[in-house]
């Protein structure tokens, strides 16, 4: 659980150069498009609300040129109740716009977060081998929020303010030009200036969300890790590292609001130096008897009304900034490839003479030595290669020229030491990864022509690390099949010797918890089993499942799989001889390749390796054959 000091490169980690903000909010139109209506709306009632707050001051001006100048009460209290009807408007008005835009977008987020689920389900196992998973959660949880939070206020108020502004400046020129043109100048450089903010606070902001992604990551794995911490008193270690981080999160939180504070000082100091130079020079204009104390007031009453609008835009700028920042996060895992990207069928290589007999294909006949004659039934691999797509181009495939023949309803062990690539050949199955040459057929359909909702309703598989959901046991076992019903759960528990849920305080409805920690290992990897038998696939792939039971419980479970694989089609990694002799034959994966395949007994008296491997002893140097 080594904590990183720098965002992952795989996962971003910096604002992308020349990026566009509007272009990146541009991208959230698709979410936003079915709340439009009520959206606009929104900002429309705003902006009437806005533009209330500048006929205050034209009331103003009528009451002091007018009532107040000819001592009338009367005209007083009627500018009075006007003010109070103008003021009371606009509270209703920008409540309104609250209630329009609550629930539209709430839905929005929940919409947007949907969608990244079911996409994030849809990539293949590499993205997810690539990228850490509080990335992902910090896409999904604050980086969505940042986008409601912008949607609701920051965007509606940069139209309304925008719209403000010009409003504002349109009357104060009307009213007197020569002092509007005062307030007018300082403009020029607070457009420089936001300009300047943009490019550096998109970058700061960038870093300080990707090291938020990083500090979920390290919070997610001490969680999950917390008996390895405990175990190894690493506790104190750990919490040095997560403050290391959290003091590099704060750092890089302090410089972007450095930037902020920077900004929000010059766009507050600016507009204030000049209403106090248009305040001294209209002051000197009344005292000549230039201009009127209700236009005086009015004109003043106008400018202090847009001190916020024009104050807010750093405050607006920035959270624009942080929300297309949070849109380009969210779009980097949406714009991945998804894994339904591959299933286009993939040309078989032609095999060249020879070829099979140099993968050991020569051996994949029976005792008798003569074919099955079976065809393409059955699972196939015919020139099976794969390599990491971020493997060196220097470094070997995983896999090479795997030439391999699974009969229908045959059950076949693989072999091999660590490292040779077993599990590799066993998640090329249900496409977990995907090969780099060659084929893959079931029952003569190539895997990549099948959709993969089809190729996974064929294919059942339990991993040696069993993973379980929080949810119930019986729960997790049926996920394996989905019109599976009681009948099939009991047949599958009683299958995994797992009849120990039973003993559970509420049965098969127990909640196991995160992971399933709240049982023991062998008890987790016979769930894990019942849960690929349970919906009686035509083929099954067992990654060792077994080698977290005693011995007792393996023996009971061997007894009630061989029933299950009498039915099935089955490819069964294997490291101990008591699961190697649940199969009808055995492939021996040597390097990457088959180099052997045939009975348990056979390979023993044929293959050095074979008997080194099951009798536990290290594969003498240059032994390379019996």
């Amino acid at each position: 659980m080594a904590v990183t000091s720098e965002p992952r490169a795989q996962e971003g980690g910096a604002a992308p150069r020349h990026r566009s903000a509007t272009r990146s909010l541009l991208r959230l139109w698709p979410y936003v498009r079915p709340v439009r209506v009520r959206l606009f709306g929104a900002a429309g009632v705003a902006v009437v609300a806005s533009c209330m707050g500048l006929v205050i001051p034209l009331v103003l001006k009528w009451m002091v040129d007018g009532p107040v100048a000819h001592r009338d009460p009367g005209g007083v209290w009627l500018g009075g109740a006007l003010l109070l009807g103008l003021g009371t408007a606009e509270a209703v008005l920008f409540g309104l716009r609250r209630w329009l835009v609550g629930r539209p977008l709430a839905s929005v987020e929940a919409a947007m977060r949907a969608d990244l689920y079911r996409h994030l389900q849809r990539l293949p196992v590499s993205f997810h081998d690539r990228w850490a998973s509080g990335q992902l959660l910090s896409r999904a949880t604050t980086d969505l929020m940042l986008l409601r939070m912008f949607l609701a206020f920051p965007l509606t108020f940069l139209v309304v303010n925008g719209v403000t502004i010009l409003a504002g400046f349109a009357i104060l020129l009307s009213q007197e030009w020569t002092l509007g043109l005062v307030l007018v100048v300082p403009a020029v450089p607070l457009v420089i200036l936001c300009s300047l903010f943009e490019k550096r606070y998109a970058t700061v902001a960038r870093a300080v969300q990707d090291q938020t992604g990083d500090l979920t990551t390290v919070v997610e794995e001490g969680v999950l890790g917390v008996r390895i911490v405990k175990g190894f008193g690493r506790h104190r270690s750990q919490a040095r590292a997560f403050r290391a981080l959290s003091q590099q999160v704060r750092s890089t939180e302090l410089h972007k609001a450095r930037l902020l504070a920077t900004l929000w000082a010059l766009i507050m100091t600016l507009p204030e130096l000049a209403i106090g130079a248009a305040l001294v020079l209209g002051t000197m204009r009344v005292a000549d008897g230039d201009l009127s104390a209700g236009t005086l007031v009015a004109f003043l009453s106008t400018a202090l009304t847009l001190r916020w609008p024009v104050e807010s835009l750093g405050f607006l700028l920035a959270m624009s900034q942080d929300a297309a920042t949070a849109t380009d996060r969210y779009f980097d895992v949406m714009d991945a490839e998804p894994a339904t990207a591959a299933d286009r069928p993939r040309p078989a290589r032609p095999l060249r003479r020879g070829e099979s007999g140099e993968s050991g294909e020569s051996g994949e006949e029976g005792e008798g030595g003569e074919d099955s004659g079976d065809g393409g039934g059955g699972l196939r691999f015919e020139g099976v290669e794969f390599a990491y797509a971020d493997a060196p181009p220097e470094e070997p495939p995983v896999l090479r020229g795997v030439d391999l023949h699974i009969r229908p309803g045959e059950t076949m062990a693989l072999v091999g030491a660590t490292g040779s690539g077993k599990t590799t050949l066993t998640a090329l199955v249900p496409r977990l990864q995907e090969i780099t040459r060659g084929r893959i057929t079931l029952d003569g359909r190539d895997i990549t022509a099948l959709p993969r909702e089809e190729l996974r309703a064929l294919v059942a598989v339990a991993f040696e690390e069993p993973t379980l959901f929080s949810a119930t046991a019986g729960e997790n076992v049926l996920m394996g099949a989905t019109d599976a019903g009681r009948e099939e759960l009991l047949r599958a528990l009683k299958v995994a010797q797992a009849d120990f849920v039973h003993a559970l305080p509420e049965g098969t409805d127990t909640e196991v918890g995160e992971q399933g920690l709240s049982l023991s290992g062998g008890q987790r990897q016979r769930l894990a089993l019942a849960r690929a038998v349970v919906g009686s696939p035509r083929f099954l792939v067992l990654d060792d499942p077994l080698s977290a039971l005693d011995v007792h419980t393996e023996a009971l479970v061997e007894a009630a799989l061989r029933q299950v694989l009498a039915a099935t089609t089955a490819l069964v990694v294997a490291h101990r001889p008591s699961t190697v002799l649940l199969a009808d034959r055995v492939a021996l994966l040597s390097e990457g390749r088959i180099t052997a395949v045939g009975t348990h007994q056979r390979l023993l008296r044929e293959s050095a390796e074979y008997r080194s491997l099951m009798s536990g002893q290290e594969r003498e140097e240059g032994e390379s054959g019996p």
